[in-house]
């Protein structure tokens, strides 16, 4: 039974979305790491409050964290994790949710108060990240999991129809 899922992404890639159906479906809080990472005005935490806080989150019997914050929190989150699950979403559609939900500007559940998305430089360098997502941050990411959880089994979703097959499925196997 999957109680504990980590779910790892680009920005815009849906982790969030995903995390809030998984959690539904299986009735597990979701934790949102950008929520606990971030404090008003996007201001950073010492990394132990940080880690603090990811370790109060996923004390519990489940959940669902998605976020990617390898370094902080991978040694936290997979020696516990029964799945992790990787949202390859094109890059091309993640730059376009991303600039997207900037321009809008809503509310955003996974964001905490006191951080609102702004268009600036900054701004144009997490659309860098984005656009070399999979060629410069996803290899790092992918040795740290290999480090922390080897043996934890990965679930690779690609595309619009596998997400919701993905959800579906779960239920299934409750």
């Amino acid at each position: 039974m999957m109680q504990r899922i980590v779910i790892l992404g680009n920005a815009g890639s849906g982790k969030s979305t995903l995390a809030r159906q998984i959690g539904e479906r299986l009735h597990l809080p979701v934790v949102h790491l950008d929520k606990l990472f971030w404090g008003p005005g996007w201001s950073k935490p010492e990394t132990e409050i940080f880690r603090a806080r990811v370790g109060t989150a996923i004390a519990g019997a489940g959940w669902v964290s998605e976020g990617n914050y390898y370094r902080q929190t991978f040694d936290l989150r997979l020696p516990k994790a029964d799945l992790v699950v990787w949202l390859n979403t094109p890059r091309i559609t993640c730059l376009k949710r991303v600039v997207l939900r900037s321009a809008l500007n809503r509310h955003r559940p996974d964001l905490p108060a006191g951080c609102s998305e702004r268009l600036d430089a900054d701004f144009l360098s997490f659309l860098r990240d984005i656009w070399t997502f999979d060629r410069d941050i996803r290899p790092a990411i992918e040795a740290e999991r290999l480090i922390w959880g080897p043996l934890v089994p990965v679930a690779n979703l690609s595309g619009a129809r596998q997400i919701p097959e993905f959800v579906a499925s779960l239920a299934r196997h409750q």
